[in-house]
């Protein structure tokens, strides 16, 4: 979570000077948490009668596997654990046998249940972001980066640039984007920066306020590493029962991230749920009043 919203966070637990473990942005969820550095750290460093303070169980496991373990390790190093968002922050996951100090039957139910419904939710965004790829390419758009510039035309291209050619001119002739140009000559452009005029300018970062429903579907998609750290940077703002995630992004990550909640709007064959459909057109309208991007 961001910065704010872990200082709102332990504010309101009334936790005072506390040791944050923080993940580094990217790393994979696929991961099992005890596989996880971070993770590791925060066991070797804790102490029986601590607790380990959590956003949602979501952020950290996925499967219902993953859940039990973790449960299972904390339990055995004394360990407490508590969770502040999300359906897991209204179960007691400490409750156990008091002679066989296993989880209790229902307490296991309920974590099963929650890790199972989450993975389905997983898996449908999955198929459905699929489905909207496989419906773009038979229309003839194509995802991904634009190709690199190929090894055996490397030095054309350093020579034609050297030559004065711009780097929007060799873009155009040999198909790539302007930034596979730029990397193949890297150790050239100190030279040449000052006199580029086809060089675009960078993009500047823009705050816009993401409704909660949209940002709790985007938390449990599958983001790119700038999209992630986007939407974990972003600050909570309350409204009334709900809140809006205020995030500061280039225009090029909010259109990305617009793109991945799609399914909000039901247009892709499922049912859509009418709050969370009113929440992703709130964003879109909010989206479409940045600046388009250039050529």
């Amino acid at each position: 979570m961001s910065t704010d919203r872990q200082n709102l966070v332990l504010a309101e637990a009334g936790i005072e000077g506390p040791v944050v473990f923080e993940e580094q942005a990217g790393t994979s969820s696929r991961l099992h948490p005890l596989e996880r550095p971070k993770f590791g750290e925060l066991l070797a460093y804790a102490r029986p009668g601590d607790t380990v303070h959590i956003s949602e169980m979501l952020r950290l496991v996925r499967g219902t596997g993953h859940i039990l373990d973790v449960l299972d390790v904390l339990h055995r190093d004394q360990v407490a654990l508590r969770i502040h968002d999300g359906a897991f922050s209204a179960l007691d996951l400490t409750a156990r046998h008091p002679r066989t100090g296993e989880l209790l039957s229902t307490v296991k139910f309920m974590v099963q249940t929650l890790a199972a419904a989450g993975e389905l939710q997983r898996g449908l965004q999955r198929e459905l972001t699929y489905d909207g790829l496989r419906a773009a390419e038979a229309k003839g758009s194509k995802g991904g980066r634009r190709p690199a510039v190929p090894a055996d035309r490397t030095d054309a291209v350093r020579t034609a640039y050297l030559e004065g050619l711009s780097i929007a001119a060799l873009a155009r002739d040999h198909g790539v984007s302007r930034g596979a140009i730029r990397t193949a000559v890297a150790d050239l452009l100190p030279d040449h920066t000052a006199t580029e005029e086809d060089a675009p300018v960078p993009e500047l970062s823009v705050v816009l306020d993401m409704p909660g429903k949209v940002a709790d579907f985007l938390r449990a998609a599958d983001l790119e590493p700038a999209e992630r750290v986007a939407l974990d940077q972003g600050v909570a703002v309350r409204r009334g029962q709900g809140y809006t995630l205020r995030v500061s992004a280039v225009p090029a990550v909010h259109r990305q991230l617009l793109a991945r909640c799609q399914p909000l709007d039901g247009s892709q064959g499922l049912p859509a749920v009418p709050a969370q459909r009113k929440a992703r057109r709130e964003y879109e309208n909010r989206v479409s009043t940045l600046a388009p991007t250039g050529p």
